[in-house]
């Protein structure tokens, strides 16, 4: 994501340490300049053409290619197109986008423009988590800064391109991370997520196209425009481009928010954490969040990318990697995952509504010699191919992931 990152795997970076960047500062250091250059210089499909070319794949778990969601918008016409930057960040373990929302927000407001000038929108929104109240203070801020001098608003930058962007707090839903349910609580609905297709691309915000990408997707559009998607390809792996934060937590020395390339190892990512907490055994590792699966000592050195994961049947999610030694209990983990997934149904299907309270039944009888794993596995693979969206699909990975060790 950043222009500076290292090319070589065994060196990520860890940039929690880094400052706020006022709006001062990000002129300063080139903010903005790619905006004017794209309303200036470059037609919207050229744009959108050099975002395909980067092969930047969404950094909010799904891993679908930026540029081809942006020219399904792009080649429909409407009356009204949006943009909505996806900030509900509620996975558990996850905080890359709470820190480029406090730490980057002029980063995300220029490439949500350059987004919108790119598709044709001329509204967005950044929706953030309720309970993110620094981010919320820290992007309100940056916004009408923003509009005070002329980089939103009417007539931007006298280019003729107008776009404005509201600011939307969620109201604490983990599901609104769904990006149709998102849609829904932005329309002042209950967020219940949406039967798909139609997609958002095609028919979203009130019935009209809609462009919705996670904060980190975006906080990439700036650097490849202004480097080229030739400089941006050279990290990463040829399946999966550029660099990742990755929200390292657990049993660590230094906890935090680590970039480095896709394809570096847990090992790797371990090393940059400062190894084990009080030289304690590495026990295992949850990776792709909640909802992610568990990896052990045999599978330190599996490059963190995401056809490498999907490989081993396992998913790199939003980049949460949970580090456990040999002395925490895995098992608790995996109940507390559950629970927190029954907790946050919306209710709307029937197989994640009656499946989570059931599932955690029956890990407790598993807990006590009553049942066996491959029961808990059944339910958990009929909510897998049954439930409305990624929520009643969450238990499986994780489920299925720890049984196997």
């Amino acid at each position: 994501m950043e222009a500076t990152a290292h090319k070589s795997l065994k060196e990520p970076i860890i940039i929690t340490t880094y400052q706020t960047q006022c709006l001062e500062d990000y002129i300063d250091n080139g903010g903005y300049e790619t905006l004017k250059n794209v309303l200036t210089k470059y037609k919207p499909n050229e744009i959108i053409e050099q975002i395909k070319a980067s092969e930047l794949l969404g950094r909010g778990g799904a891993a679908f290619p930026t540029g081809i969601k942006w020219n399904f918008t792009a080649q429909i016409k409407a009356d009204h197109k949006f943009v909505i930057c996806n900030a509900d960040e509620g996975e558990p373990g996850t905080f890359k986008d709470r820190w480029i929302l406090e730490h980057k927000p002029h980063s995300l407001i220029e490439a949500i423009s350059i987004c919108a000038y790119s598709v044709g929108g001329d509204k967005g929104y950044i929706y953030i988590r309720g309970e993110y109240a620094e981010s919320i203070n820290r992007v309100r801020k940056a916004l009408k800064e923003a509009y005070d001098n002329g980089f939103l608003g009417e007539n931007i930058l006298e280019s003729g391109f107008s776009f404005n962007i509201e600011l939307r707090r969620g109201d604490g839903s983990y599901v609104c991370g769904e990006e149709t349910a998102l849609i829904e609580s932005i329309e002042g609905k209950r967020a219940f997520p949406r039967f798909k297709p139609p997609f958002p691309g095609i028919k979203g915000l009130w019935g009209y196209p809609t462009v919705i990408n996670n904060v980190e997707t975006l906080a990439n559009i700036v650097p490849i425009i202004k480097n080229g998607a030739d400089w941006f390809k050279n990290y990463g792996t040829k399946q999966s481009s550029g660099t990742k934060l990755y929200s390292v937590s657990g049993s660590v020395n230094k906890s935090g928010v680590i970039e480095a390339n896709l394809g570096v190892t847990l090992k790797e990512l371990l090393d940059a954490a400062q190894g084990m907490k009080n030289n304690k055994v590495f026990k295992c590792a949850l990776i792709g969040g909640a909802s992610g699966g568990f990896v052990y000592k045999n599978e330190l050195d599996l490059p963190l990318s995401y056809e490498t994961l999907k490989e081993a049947g396992k998913t790199l999610g939003s980049g949460a990697v949970l580090f456990l030694s040999e002395d925490d209990n895995g098992e608790s983990l995996l109940k507390n995952i559950l629970t927190f997934f029954k907790h946050e149904s919306c209710g709307k299907c029937v197989p994640c509504r009656e499946g989570y309270p059931k599932l955690i039944a029956m890990y407790e009888a598993f807990l006590e010699n009553r049942i066996k794993a491959e029961n808990i596995m059944k339910l958990a693979d009929v909510m897998f191919k049954t439930s409305l969206c990624a929520l009643g699909q969450s238990a499986k990975m994780p489920l299925e992931t720890y049984f196997k060790s």
